[in-house]
């Protein structure tokens, strides 16, 4: 019985979790970050606003509603780009790997597409 009770608990845990989770999706709508270039763009200016909010000093309500705004971008944003980070890091072993089998070929191809890429995070 208690098997049960707990299972249950846990199912009506669940059920109202991600009834909470589409609600906060829903609530407000970041930015897009299609793109690597669009997502670093987004992440740098709006951790501008942030920090303009933060240097404020003291709060508000209204400061807060903002900051809870902005966050919806900012997590877009990190989403996109440790997606692409992560990508990217599997592209520099892959230049790594092939310098150690003197793969030419590959270190040139994925070398290009490694600094391409890292390119739009550095710039």
């Amino acid at each position: 019985m208690l098997n049960k009770c707990l299972v249950a608990a846990l199912l009506v845990g669940m059920a109202a979790g991600a009834s909470a989770q589409t609600d906060r999706v829903e609530h407000f709508k970041g930015l897009p970050a299609d793109t690597l270039e669009q997502a670093v763009a987004n992440f740098s200016e709006y951790n501008g606003k942030l920090r303009a909010i933060l240097d404020k000093g003291d709060l508000e309500g209204q400061d807060l509603a903002t900051v809870h705004e902005l966050t919806y971008t900012l997590e877009t944003a990190l989403a996109k780009i440790n997606a692409e980070l992560t990508a990217l890091a599997e592209t520099l072993e892959e230049v790594h790997i092939a310098s150690e089998t003197a793969d030419i070929d590959t270190v040139k191809t994925k070398g290009r597409e490694y600094l391409s890429v890292a390119a739009e995070v550095i710039d």
